[in-house]
């Protein structure tokens, strides 16, 4: 089960500005709630993406690479390697 979590954000000058900009009738979201949510999820998105990259980049390699490379690895090892 989800839970909720509320948070406080300052912002001053240029980013306050910014986000009134971005909120309310002549903004595309109705609150800065649904702003900051919606800023998050696109960020969580990027981070998705860029670890699915790097794993696909992995694997191209590993693909590409000459069988007689190729070496067995335990489970503790490839966690450690990933870790790294």
């Amino acid at each position: 089960m989800s839970r909720t979590t509320t948070m406080t954000v300052r912002l001053g000058g240029a980013l306050s500005d910014f986000v009134s900009a971005n909120v309310g009738d002549d903004g595309s979201y109705e609150n800065v709630s649904e702003y900051i949510r919606d800023l998050i999820r696109r960020d969580k998105e990027r981070a998705e993406q860029e670890a699915f990259n790097r794993l696909k980049g992995e694997l191209s390699l590993a693909f590409a690479a000459p069988e007689e490379t190729y070496r067995l690895l335990t489970a503790a090892e490839v966690i450690a390697r990933s870790r790294a």
